[in-house]
């Protein structure tokens, strides 16, 4: 405003103002509305300014009943258009003037809400060219910021924030008042270059206290974060006495600049509000590993994995033993239960008796035990404690509720993730082909020596001539053939023992491993990724208040 080197350039502002919209995007949701509103009404009103007239400059009067900010618009307007009056209150609605045609004008007062009847034209053909060096001023008189109505109060508030400047009117009884420094002049701090202050009726002082009450009042203003704004002593009974303040107002108009500076004040402020709620940096590697590696345990605990694992390695037992066993005692093993099938899972391989199942179908694994359901709670609150360290409020909370936000659909998520590991039982081991191959085979030979041997004491009970008996040394083929496929049979199934044991345990952590792998997806998906969701909004929203404050 008044001093020429702090322009502001109306395209930086706009990138500003965006900035501005990109944190309310990345905290909607995030962030209680009630701490967005400057920043909402910031975006609001400076897009609603800024595609008004830019031509036209909307200054107020503001002061206290008595200052004689009624009789300083009047003077300045050279014309009776405001009551002047000391009795309160005295201007109970705004009034406007505006230098130059007035339909330039109509959609900024329009927006500022002054009525139709309160809106005044200064421009005469008897002027000639007096007041061409105001054109596009639009003056308002504001009600009394001290007004004992309660409604008087509110619109000067609400015009306050509306208007590009604000000429404070003081006069020497009052200009000390605490209500004016406390409640107005201190707020305007980030506004020293859209604010003027004026020591109005200085004319009712003594030449000699006119400077000791000028200095008095700039130690006031400097109190109030005020230290550079123009301080201009006026008196309206006299033309000149407005002098200074008139050639304030038309470099004021002529920069046509008061908008930009008084939106970029906003900026500033609305900046400065909103960074207590993005000013730390957000954690880096959070949640770290050994945070995630607790929640995949709490997860593969809920989810039943050691009770799977457990079913996989007795379910390859229980096959390998039907694959490899003895023949005659295979149909009694089949009698049994397959371990995986009794918790759904999927059972034996394709060539089985019983058809396969389906892998997404609900599992029968046993609901996880109030223990464990109390451990993945813990699990999941620690991962929203180690993310939201060091945020400030309310992100904190933000990423814990965004830690909780799916549990409802963990346990669901959970079960068709066990139901949908492959687990490894889906193929025969070419092993037990060849054992059971083995296994038949002695077996035949057995039952080969057996029935050679019946079919030989059959002969002799009938009084048939007997069977010539082939002899391995001592010993009757026969007699060899039964004893050998029945030792032999037992030899192998003694040897596979040790070896079906061991495979069993090695399917067992290959089944853990798969089983851990899909927990961890579920838990990356339902728990990690919303945490991270509400963690980058942060980081963007902390990029776009940056980004604003430049």
């Amino acid at each position: 405003m008044f001093r020429g080197d702090q322009l502001v350039d109306a395209d930086a502002l706009v990138t500003r103002l965006d900035a501005v919209r990109r944190f309310l995007g990345a905290v909607d949701g995030q962030v209680p509305d009630s701490r967005l509103v400057a920043a909402h009404t910031l975006v609001e009103r400076a897009g609603t300014r800024l595609s008004l007239s830019r031509d036209h400059t909307v200054v107020a009067l503001a002061g206290a009943t008595g200052s004689g900010k009624s009789s300083l618009f009047n003077a300045l307007a050279r014309l009776e258009l405001s009551p002047v009056g000391v009795r309160r209150p005295t201007t109970g609605v705004a009034h406007a003037c505006v230098w130059g045609p007035l339909d330039g004008a109509n959609r900024l007062l329009d927006w500022v809400g002054v009525l139709p009847r309160h809106r005044f034209v200064r421009e005469s053909a008897l002027d000639g060219d007096d007041e061409s060096a105001l054109h596009g001023l639009v003056l308002l008189d504001l009600p009394d910021f001290d007004s004992v109505q309660r409604s008087h109060r509110l619109e000067v508030d609400r015009l306050l924030g509306l208007v590009d400047l604000v000429v404070w009117v003081v006069d020497p009884q009052k200009y000390a008042d605490r209500v004016i420094h406390t409640s107005y002049l201190r707020e305007f701090h980030r506004h020293r270059d859209v604010t003027l202050v004026v020591l109005n009726q200085a004319d009712r002082l003594p030449p000699a206290e006119l400077p000791r009450v000028v200095d008095d009042l700039r130690r006031l203003l400097d109190a109030d974060g005020l230290a550079g704004v123009p301080l201009l002593t006026t008196y309206a009974v006299n033309p000149a006495g407005i002098i200074g303040l008139r050639q304030a107002l038309e470099r004021t108009v002529a920069e046509r600049q008061a908008a930009l500076r008084r939106l970029a004040g906003d900026v500033d402020s609305v900046v400065t509000a909103m960074g207590e709620l993005v000013g730390a940096e957000p954690p880096v590697d959070a949640p770290d590993r050994a945070t995630v590696g607790a929640l995949d345990r709490a997860l593969a605990g809920a989810a039943g994995v050691p009770t799977v694992a457990d079913a996989v390695e007795r379910a390859y037992r229980h096959r390998a033993a039907a694959a490899t066993g003895w023949p005659v005692v295979r149909g009694w093993r089949k009698l049994r239960p397959d371990p995986l099938r009794r918790l759904h899972l999927p059972g034996p391989p394709a060539d089985a008796d019983r058809p396969a199942e389906s892998l997404v179908a609900a599992t029968s694994v046993p609901d996880p035990t109030a223990a464990q359901r109390s451990a993945l709670g813990l699990a999941v609150r620690q991962v929203a404690d180690r993310c939201g360290d060091g945020l400030p409020a309310p992100w904190p909370e933000a990423v814990t509720a965004a830690a909780r936000s799916r549990l409802g659909d963990l346990p669901d998520a959970l079960d068709r993730a066990v139901a949908g590991t492959d687990l490894g039982m889906d193929r025969r081991p070419l092993w037990w082909r060849l054992v059971g191959g083995l296994q038949w085979l002695v077996t035949l030979a057995a039952v080969a020596g057996l029935g050679w041997l019946v079919l030989g004491y059959a002969l002799r009970a009938l009084g048939l001539p007997a069977l010539d008996t082939p002899m391995v040394g001592e010993v009757p083929l026969p007699t060899l053939l039964l004893l050998g496929g029945l030792l032999a049979g037992l030899l192998v199934a003694a040897l596979t023992r040790p070896v079906v044991r061991w495979a069993a345990r090695r399917a067992r952590r290959r089944a853990e491993d798969r089983l851990a792998a899909a927990v961890a997806t579920v838990g990356a998906a339902l728990v990690v990724a919303p945490v991270r969701v509400v963690l980058d909004r942060y980081g963007q929203a902390r990029a776009a208040l940056r980004d604003a404050g430049r």
